[in-house]
């Protein structure tokens, strides 16, 4: 049994990685009995097998980092707490103060703009 062997312990990274892949290779085969497989059913389990980790990993990828974003503002938010209503609601009245100065800027303008209009005329 080579995987049993003991190696020589200066070996590349690249050939541990081989050897710790093809190990585990064996490992999925002996318990799923995947030996006693065809060919074909041997190509059908490995390829659903790649597909899943390959489907794992994209998602570890694109949603991971947001994931683990969002847990620690949870954890900030635990430490040290919050007003979440107060501090939403100072937003919402600062924001409808920029409205407001918005809108009543916009009238002053239009009223400006009619009253050199009516001169005109």
């Amino acid at each position: 049994m080579e995987y049993r062997k003991r190696q020589p312990e200066k070996l590349s990274a690249p050939h541990r990685l081989g050897r710790w892949l093809r190990l585990k290779q064996y490992q999925i085969e002996v318990t799923f009995g995947v030996y006693m497989f065809t060919p074909v059913e041997k190509f059908v389990f490995w390829s659903v097998v790649f597909l899943l980790f390959g489907l794992f990993a994209i998602a570890c990828i694109l949603y991971l980092p947001q994931h683990i974003v969002f847990i620690v503002h949870r954890a900030w938010f635990y430490v040290n707490g919050g007003d979440v209503l107060g501090s939403s609601a100072s937003s919402v009245m600062a924001s409808s103060k920029d409205g407001l100065s918005l809108t009543v800027s916009g009238a002053d303008a239009a009223k400006e703009t009619l009253e050199s209009i009516v001169r005109d005329l």
